[in-house]
C-alpha cells in the first residue's frame, strides 16, 4: 500500500516547485505561498544560543498555521530566555497592509520589523512592547533541503508542508534590550529556516520531534514527523549531518528513529521521550545522534492561546495540542564496522510539537 504522506523526491516534484535537485537558489527563501488566500501560510524562523547564556527564538508569520482559513494576518512572536533565568514571551499581530515580502529573496517586512538575507548572511530586527533586538547571522554550514523540501499529504498530493533550512548553522552577533535595562551585545550561534504550506498543520501532523545544533566539528538537523490518523500516521524522518560545514549524510531512508524512557509531561499531559535518537547507516558507516532530556524549559497548551467561542469549541472536541521545548546533552557518535571512531557531546535545545490526539503507541 502506498503511503498517504511522504517526502517529495521525484523529478516531477522538483518541477512542480520550480527547483533543482543539485542546488538551492536565493529565491527559494523568498515568499512561496500566497497567504492572501485561505489555507496558504508561511513563516520565517530564527533562533540563537548566545555566549552570555541567553537564548532567543523569533518567527515572522503571514498568519496562524494552525488555522490558516483566513486572509493575510501577519504576526511576530519571540521568546527570550535571559541569563538570570527570566523567560520572556512576546507576540504582536499587524494589519495586512503592514506586510511585504519579496519573491526573489528573503526580504520580509512587518511594520518596522524586518527579516532579510541571501542564504548566507541575514539581518533580523524586531521590537515588541519593551523588548527589541537586532541580529546578524552568517552561515557556516551550507544551505540545505531534504530532497524537494516538501511532504505530501493525501493520495491526490495536493496538500503539502514545505521546509527550507537556509542557514543550518551560523555565527550570530546580536544586540537586545529589555525595558530600561542596559543594552546587551553578545555573539553566539544561530539557525534560520523557512516554512510554508496549504493545509492547517493540525489537520495533517499528529506530532513531531525537531532539533538542530552542533557538537564538535558536526552540525545537524533532525526531525521525526508523524502524520495525522487519516494519513495512517505515516512517518517521515528528516536527517542532515554536516562536518566542517559540508553535508556528509542526509538520506532519511537510511535513518532509524527510536525513543525511550517515556514520561507524561505534567503540564500538557503529552507523552515525551527523555531519550530519542537517530541512527544513520550506509554500509559500514554509522552515525548516531542521541538527545537526552534534562529539563523542559517551555510547556504550552495550544488551547491557552485561543479565546471566546474558539476556546469553547476546542474544549468540546477535546483539543489538547501542545508544544514542549527541551534541553540536555546531544551526543554524535561515528562508528565504522561497529567500532566507535569518534564521539562528541554538547548541550542542545530541541522541541516536541504534538497538535494531534495522543496515540497509545507514544505512551509505550
Amino acid at each position: 500500500m502506498s503511503p498517504k504522506s511522504f517526502l517529495a523526491d521525484r523529478p516531477k516534484d522538483y518541477e512542480r516547485f520550480g527547483i533543482a535537485p543539485d542546488r538551492i537558489e536565493v529565491r527559494e527563501d523568498g515568499m512561496r505561498a500566497d497567504s492572501t488566500k485561505e489555507c496558504f501560510y508561511e513563516w520565517w524562523y530564527f533562533d540563537a544560543h548566545l555566549d552570555n547564556g541567553a537564548k532567543i527564538v523569533v518567527t515572522f508569520f503571514t498568519k496562524d498555521a494552525a488555522s490558516p482559513n483566513t486572509g493575510l494576518q501577519p504576526r511576530i512572536e519571540f521568546d527570550l530566555d535571559l541569563p538570570d533565568g527570566r523567560s520572556l514571551h512576546k507576540q504582536a499581530t499587524f494589519s495586512a497592509d503592514q506586510f511585504t515580502a519579496a519573491t526573489d529573496r528573503c526580504d520580509v517586512k512587518i511594520a518596522n520589523n524586518s527579516f532579510s538575507g541571501d542564504l548566507h548572511d541575514y539581518t533580523i530586527t524586531a521590537a515588541i512592547e519593551d523588548i527589541s533586538f537586532t541580529a546578524h547571522l552568517s552561515g557556516q554550514t551550507e544551505p540545505w533541503r531534504s530532497a524537494a523540501g516538501s511532504i505530501y499529504y493525501g493520495a491526490d498530493e495536493e496538500k503539502y508542508f514545505s521546509w527550507l533550512p537556509s542557514v543550518p548553522y551560523g555565527h550570530v552577533d546580536l544586540t537586545y534590550k529589555v525595558g530600561n535595562e542596559e543594552e546587551v551585545t553578545t555573539p553566539g550561534n544561530g539557525y534560520h529556516d523557512h516554512n510554508w504550506g496549504n493545509a492547517p498543520m493540525t489537520s495533517i501532523i499528529n506530532n513531531w520531534y525537531w532539533g538542530r545544533g552542533a557538537a564538535g566539528p558536526y552540525t545537524f538537523i533532525t526531525a521525526d514527523i508523524v502524520s495525522e490518523k487519516k494519513y495512517d500516521y505515516d512517518r517521515v524522518t528528516v536527517f542532515m549531518l554536516a562536518r566542517d560545514g559540508k553535508v556528509i549524510a542526509d538520506d532519511g531512508n537510511k535513518v532509524t528513529f527510536k525513543k525511550s524512557d517515556i514520561h507524561e509531561d505534567p503540564v500538557t499531559g503529552k507523552p515525551v521521550g527523555n531519550i530519542h535518537s537517530y541512527t544513520y547507516r550506509d554500509g559500514d558507516e554509522e552515525y548516531e545522534l542521541s538527545y537526552s532530556r534534562e529539563k523542559t524549559i517551555l510547556q504550552n497548551k495550544f488551547i491557552d492561546t485561543v479565546t471566546g467561542f474558539k476556546k469553547l469549541a476546542a474544549k468540546l472536541i477535546g483539543f489538547d495540542g501542545s508544544y514542549l521545548r527541551l534541553t540536555g546533552p546531544v551526543t554524535v557518535t561515528h562508528r565504522v564496522a561497529g567500532e566507535v571512531v569518534e564521539s562528541v557531546t554538547e548541550p542542545a535545545i530541541w522541541e516536541q510539537m504534538y497538535p494531534g490526539k495522543t496515540r497509545a503507541e507514544d505512551r509505550a
